[in-house]
């Protein structure tokens, strides 16, 4: 699939792009540019499928931008860096997630929250970069351009596949489990054994907790 077409700036791309909120998800071309000083260019081995991606793919938030390139649960090799790049060199398996850029100014920001970002945080795909003009593009590709700074390891030993889902679905139900403090001793009910359930179920019991997924209600109303 990946014919490679290099300018001096960019690399032509293959991707699959859904051209209208209608439209399937077909074959596409989108120019990944080469790594600036602090970024990484890195060959996409996995991508997990959210449903977001179909969310706004369909343009069902509204603002959907089109043509889109979904894709925000990245898995893949860096394989080029830039010239100051210090937290990644050419082999590291790493991962991208829902957002790949922030005003890193705001006090949000400072705090390493960037996800809350003042000024809002550049999300991996139906985004714009920090410019305002140029279209972010998502892991349905086979490579992405992204600062070194938003690129995050993936420990040795997890199967590639299944580390893509954590770059959302995890951290989404990781994020609630830390900020409250699940300990050993509690006890932890999951409403819903879906994407985002499972993921739940598999951290709270790694911890330690007593889970319970409470079973759907089946009688009459």
């Amino acid at each position: 699939m990946d014919t490679l077409v290099e300018s001096k700036a960019t690399l032509k791309t293959p991707a699959y792009a859904a051209e209208s909120a209608k439209a399937p998800l077909v074959p596409w071309s989108i120019e990944r540019r080469k790594p600036r000083a602090h970024e990484v260019l890195i060959d996409i081995l996995y991508c997990g499928v959210c449903h977001s991606d179909l969310h706004q793919a369909r343009d069902e938030w509204g603002g959907s931008i089109f043509p889109m390139v979904p894709g925000h649960e990245i898995v893949g090799t860096v394989v080029e860096t830039g010239d100051h790049v210090s937290k990644w060199k050419k082999g590291d398996i790493v991962g991208v997630g829902c957002f790949v850029d922030s005003d890193r100014t705001c006090e949000a920001c400072r705090a390493g929250e960037e996800q809350y970002c003042e000024s809002g945080m550049t999300l991996t795909y139906n985004g714009y970069e920090r410019g305002g003009k140029t279209p972010t593009y998502g892991g349905y590709s086979t490579r992405i351009t992204v600062d070194e700074n938003y690129v995050l390891r993936i420990p040795e030993g997890i199967p590639l596949e299944r580390a893509a889902p954590l770059l959302c679905a995890g951290i989404t139900t990781y994020s609630p489990l830390k900020h409250f403090g699940v300990k050993p001793v509690d006890k932890v009910a999951v409403v819903g054994l879906g994407g985002l359930g499972h993921m739940a179920v598999k951290l709270a019991h790694a911890i330690g907790a007593h889970v319970t997924v409470p079973q759907p209600f089946a009688g009459k109303a």
